[in-house]
């Protein structure tokens, strides 16, 4: 005799709330330490800052690098199940120098309703033009900051991994294929790790000069050129922009503490929901904007939906949208279902911490505009000093490259990418995940994968 739905999601949280007190067990610090100077850019933000879980003295370090608008905060649970399963290693996830701009004070220390009046208004953000030195920020400056970080781990252990989600998974191959004054970044790790991402993602057609000066269209839509940052110094758009980014960490904040309670009307949600229903339905693969925005974190209840055009047209799958609730007496809810990869409450848990979070709120044009007109390799190209990125024909290094099978991409990109180079490649597909789900998924198999990658390579 089965249980009932409610008393299976009931008894389903009591062991995801069970794992999760396990998991926070592991210990972790926040450390800004100097990153590369940047003319003009304030002294306290030219920061290499990596939020570290597992020992201080590690016989191995993985350094991971977040994906497009994401921060440190996304390798939260994936970072301490690695810690856990293996607490020899020491997980950094990095976050990039614009994280520094944020101000989660408003957010960490602030009740239900302080909290609903931020998913409601937002908080005060920057002006693009208090920021011009972001212009600046670019491929360069994200990947030297990074290598900052790359070089202390050095001096702790040989064993020294880069890895990333995304975007972060692109940066992973870059910094492999980078001259830093003469030195391949390949020469400081013994290996690469690539989580649902890889060179030439998203990169579109090569950019000219004068699209690089004065603004192209990449595979999300208009790219400011370098004329035009310090108009346009972060991503201000409709799916993303610092005071979404604000509110969302509001919404995912209170769905944290109280997860059934009624969501802030006039919020995230523009029918009656429960907070973690707000938070989630923005996210979840059914209903989410973008591709790379998805996760499966379980389905709405009490809710009435239609098909949603716009967002296939956008390149989501199957996607709906949801009208309002089914019973107009009910809020709409969030429930557990067999198929999910993340845990909801898990998940927003893990938004927001003293530590880190999961978004970064300003996300530099510059770096997108950068890795538009670096792609894989600047050898030949107009960018070719400015951006030294070379072939990498020549890479000898290890790649475990992790798939999600409803993400954005497959192992065969891998293996195309693999048959460029030197590289020892493996190749695994994290089954019914979507693109996000990579590093926040309920279960351990990722990083069971990235230890058994890992264990051969570490030497004593």
């Amino acid at each position: 005799m089965s249980l009932p739905a409610a008393a299976q999601d009931a008894a389903l949280d009591d062991l995801n709330a069970q794992a999760a007190a396990t998991l926070n067990l592991v210990p972790v610090t926040r450390v800004v330490r100097s990153g590369t100077p940047v003319p003009g850019t304030p002294t306290d933000l030219n920061a290499s800052v990596t939020v570290r879980y597992g020992p201080a003295k590690p016989a191995a370090v993985l350094l991971l690098m977040p994906g497009y608008l994401g921060g440190a905060g996304s390798f939260d649970r994936l970072a301490r199940q690695l810690v856990n399963l293996d607490p020899t290693l020491a997980v950094w996830a990095v976050d990039r120098r614009a994280n520094l701009l944020e101000d989660h004070a408003p957010l960490l220390t602030g009740g239900a309703p302080q909290l609903a009046q931020i998913v409601q208004r937002g908080l005060p953000t920057r002006a693009p033009a208090s920021v011009p030195f972001m212009k600046d920020w670019g491929l360069d400056v994200t990947l030297r900051d990074w290598r900052a970080a790359v070089l202390e781990a050095r001096t702790l252990t040989p064993n020294v991994f880069i890895g990333g989600h995304s975007m972060g998974g692109t940066l992973t191959g870059l910094y492999a294929s980078y001259d830093f004054r003469g030195t391949r970044g390949a020469k400081d790790v013994r290996g690469l790790i690539m989580l649902d991402g890889l060179p030439g993602l998203m990169s579109g057609k090569a950019l000219t000069t004068d699209q690089y000066e004065q603004g192209a269209m990449n595979p999300l839509g208009p790219l400011p050129g370098l004329n035009t940052l310090t108009r346009s110094p972060y991503v201000d758009a409709l799916y993303f922009s610092p005071a979404l980014a604000a509110r969302a960490a509001a919404q995912a904040r209170l769905a944290a503490l109280q997860p059934d309670a009624p969501a802030p009307q006039n919020g995230f949600a523009a029918f009656p929901a429960t907070n973690l229903a707000a938070a989630m339905t923005r996210l979840d693969q059914r209903y989410a904007l973008l591709p790379f925005l998805a996760i499966r974190a379980g389905h709405a209840t009490n809710a009435a939906d239609a098909p949603y055009l716009l967002n296939r047209v956008l390149g989501a799958r199957d996607t709906r949208w949801i009208t309002g609730a089914a019973d107009p007496a009910r809020p709409v809810g969030w429930g557990s279902e067999a198929g999910q990869v993340t845990d909801a409450r898990d998940f927003v848990r893990r938004y927001l911490t003293p530590q880190s979070d999961y978004a970064e709120w300003y996300f530099p044009n510059r770096l997108t505009l950068d890795l538009a007109a670096a792609r894989t390799d600047t050898t030949g190209t107009p960018f070719e000093k400015t951006l030294p990125v070379r072939s990498a024909r020549d890479l000898t290094l290890p790649v475990l490259g992790i798939a999600a099978e409803q993400g954005v991409t497959t192992e065969t990109q891998f293996r195309e990418y693999a048959a460029g180079t030197r590289a020892p490649l493996t190749v695994r597909t994290l089954k019914g995940a979507a693109h996000l789900d990579i590093t926040t998924a309920s279960g351990d198999q990722v990083a069971r994968w990235i230890l058994d990658w890992l264990r051969p390579l570490r030497r004593a």
